[in-house]
């Protein structure tokens, strides 16, 4: 399949992402991930391994286009947690700790 990351075309195939991601170590994911063969690999590392190009040379966006053409699952950024809100009350009786008993 041709797709064009950076403003170069690219012809790309599920095999040949496989095989150039063989042997390669996930790092740490912070964003936007692709899952090829079993591992989670950030976006971005898996667009500079199969292109030979500098991470800021394409956005995450052709990268996941690119690999979820080709077949492979992509995940999002994950979503945060709602943050927990405390009343002005919870909050004082959480520093005056719990009453003890007599």
């Amino acid at each position: 399949m041709r797709c064009v990351i950076a403003r170069f075309p690219f012809d790309l195939t599920k095999s040949g992402v496989l095989e150039s991601m063989k042997g390669v170590k996930p790092e740490p994911i912070t964003g936007e991930s692709v899952i090829i063969g079993r591992r989670h690999y950030p976006v971005k590392q898996v667009g500079q391994v199969i292109t030979r190009q500098d991470r800021r040379d394409f956005s995450a966006g052709e990268v996941l286009r690119a690999m979820s053409r080709l077949g492979f699952t992509c995940r999002g950024l994950p979503e945060a947690a709602p943050a927990h809100i405390e009343s002005p009350l919870q909050r004082a009786s959480a520093m005056l700790g719990t009453p003890l008993s007599v």
